[in-house]
């Protein structure tokens, strides 16, 4: 049989089946420069973590930016509230009661004479500090119980299970007039310590659902048969991985907190005067809401808008996080 005519513009390329698969130069070449082959999917391809994908669907998803634009506004406003208001929330005339707006007031006044703009810029940082305390706390108080629970199993396990079940039996509502009428003090600490109190057993569960799953993976099971510890498996191998619902729930949660403490206050077991929060001004502009319904429609507003804003960026959140939403 002749020999065929070798070709220098032609390479030969092995295939899986072991036959040959025949490749123009160029396009040899072309495979060799590129790392992850021509779809990007060879070896040398940097494979995304569920993080930065996360970060890049939140980034195109306009619910989770409006919502983040509503938070740092919010969040500005409640460490420097002078930037856009001016005077003391604390000062009021009764000359101005029930007053509509006007030049320096463009909320009006309330019941007591009090600038209703002051002091619902002056009241976003009663709920953002109440929210975010309580979401911490609650978050690390639950994560640390229920991952602990999940991960050793056994008493620990049922003895922590019991605890919540006996906390999910209170009701939140009825639980704050008990607890807080007997608190004097008119600091956020007492409201942050009840939401904690009663709140971390949700993010409990949530948590140790998630160590459970997580504790029976393969890389787990490599960790241990090579030696590592409990505290470094639960630490770099578990927690990482299990801490995404966490997250979403917390998230979420926080705008919970926020209306939560003003329905306290509102019935006045929570925030008292002279402390600044919505749920004080909603409670004092209800007997007026028909002769001055702007000294409730606005904290009232600012009160949906705060509590909104969290709960669309905890679904977005829960949305870049949940890979079956993918």
């Amino acid at each position: 049989m002749p020999e065929q005519p070798f070709e220098p513009d032609r390479a030969i390329a092995g295939t899986g089946a072991g036959g040959a698969m025949d490749l123009a130069t160029s396009e040899a070449a072309t495979l060799e420069k590129t790392p992850g082959g021509p779809l990007g999917t060879g070896p040398a391809a940097k494979p995304r973590s569920l993080w930065s994908d996360a970060w890049r669907d939140l980034r195109r998803n306009p619910v989770f930016i409006i919502s983040a634009l509503v938070i740092l506004f919010l969040v500005v406003i409640s460490l420097w509230p002078s930037l856009i208001a001016s005077g003391s929330p604390l000062k009021c005339d009764l000359s101005k009661a029930q007053e509509g707006s006007q030049p320096g007031a463009p909320f009006g006044y309330d019941g007591q004479g009090c600038n209703v703009y002051t002091r619902t810029v002056y009241g976003a940082r009663t709920s953002v500090t109440v929210g975010v305390c309580a979401t911490l706390g609650v978050a690390l108080l639950g994560s640390v119980l229920g991952g602990l629970a999940g991960f050793f199993g056994g008493g620990w396990d049922a003895i922590l299970s019991r605890i919540t079940d006996v906390f999910f039996a209170i009701p939140v509502v009825l639980g704050g007039l008990v607890l807080l009428s007997v608190v004097t003090s008119n600091t956020v600490w007492p409201v942050i310590g009840f939401m904690v109190l009663l709140g971390w057993p949700q993010i409990s569960r949530i948590a140790r659902g998630s160590v459970i799953t997580a504790r029976q993976n393969d890389y787990v099971q490599a960790a241990r048969a090579l030696g590592a510890s409990n505290a470094r498996i639960l630490l770099r191998h578990i927690a990482p991985n299990a801490v995404a619902p966490v997250i979403v729930v917390a998230t979420i949660a926080l705008g919970t907190y926020i209306a939560l403490e003003a329905t306290l206050s509102y019935l006045g077991v929570g925030l008292k005067p002279p402390s600044v929060s919505w749920g004080i001004d909603i409670s004092a502009a209800s007997p007026y809401i028909r002769n001055a319904p702007h000294a409730l429609l606005w904290p009232s507003g600012a009160l949906a808008l705060t509590v909104l804003a969290f709960i669309m960026l905890g679904d977005a959140v829960r949305d870049a996080l949940d890979p079956k939403l993918r």
